[in-house]
């Protein structure tokens, strides 16, 4: 990292409540992803991805589903319940799904840069060509909502702190590329800032799903038990992420169970349901600005 990437870190304050004093935001997130052109999903229903760099047609097969079927159940369950969601969009989507990604622009939803395809991961990319995915992205989503993206997050959360800065370079007002916290804070580098958004990691449907092997039910039931909990406490402000990817819970047996969380969640009065863009907004003047 050069001295230019270092940054100044702002916090919020301690007793810090999201609007009408509510304690707890809830952000539902769908991964609307597509793979570039021999890349595939590093996961597949059958536990036992081809090795030895051999095109795995089952693999390429599954992560297909995302965009061509999945995200779109996804969204009609949200849309449903008219609740917004934030859209984890690959440039490629952008790129061959245009129609449908303004449809989701027009409805409301957040259309977030997720890099160019999901398998451009900042981590094996030179400098050159994460410059070239974060500028790429951004004009394909600009071109195809008729918005520029403000928010990013990338595949596997993989930005560092110096990727970071070129996306507060670019224009970005937030990221959601951090685990290391629970509220907002303030990235402020030497020609520019940036709010970095913790992303909650227990209910995302890949790692439950295919890391841990736990059914539809066991994600409803984790849910609704965290919820009730941290609603009876009411000590912490925090944010509580729902994370769901076209091709795992965009399928008939698993999108019962993200319905079930949103019909729950639309129905609780004491609940925030918001975006991170949402949250930039709010958090904000909080945070010097």
């Amino acid at each position: 990292m050069n001295k230019e990437s270092s940054c100044e870190i702002i916090r919020l304050a301690n007793d810090f409540l999201w609007p009408q004093d509510k304690r707890l935001a809830v952000i539902f997130n769908v991964a609307y992803e597509m793979w570039t052109p021999g890349k595939y999903s590093s996961v597949n229903p059958m536990g036992n991805v081809l090795s030895d760099d051999t095109i795995d047609p089952n693999s390429d097969s599954y992560g297909r589903y995302n965009a061509n079927a999945g995200c779109r159940r996804l969204l009609d369950i949200a849309e449903r319940e008219r609740v917004v969601t934030s859209v984890f969009t690959s440039g490629l989507v952008a790129e061959h799904h245009a129609n449908e990604l303004r449809k989701l622009a027009e409805f409301g939803h957040e259309i977030i840069g997720h890099s160019y395809g999901q398998d451009m991961v900042f981590p094996h990319l030179s400098k050159q060509q994460k410059e070239d995915n974060i500028s790429k992205s951004t004009q394909l989503i600009e071109s195809a909502t008729g918005e520029r993206p403000y928010g990013w997050v990338s595949p596997r959360i993989t930005s560092d702190l110096e990727v970071q800065h070129k996306l507060a370079q670019h224009g970005y007002k937030w990221h959601g590329d951090v685990l290391d916290d629970d509220l907002p804070y303030l990235q402020r580098f030497v020609d520019s800032e940036i709010m970095a958004i913790p992303i909650t990691i227990d209910f995302n449907d890949l790692p439950h799903a295919m890391r841990f092997g736990r059914t539809p039910e066991q994600f409803v039931q984790m849910f609704m038990t965290t919820l009730d909990k941290l609603l009876a406490s009411s000590r912490e402000t925090l944010i509580l992420d729902v994370i769901v990817h076209g091709h795992c819970y965009g399928r008939p047996a698993g999108a019962w169970a993200f319905e079930e969380i949103v019909k729950r969640c639309s129905q609780e009065k004491n609940l925030w349901l918001t975006t991170r863009g949402q949250i930039f907004e709010y958090a904000r003047p909080y945070l010097g600005g």
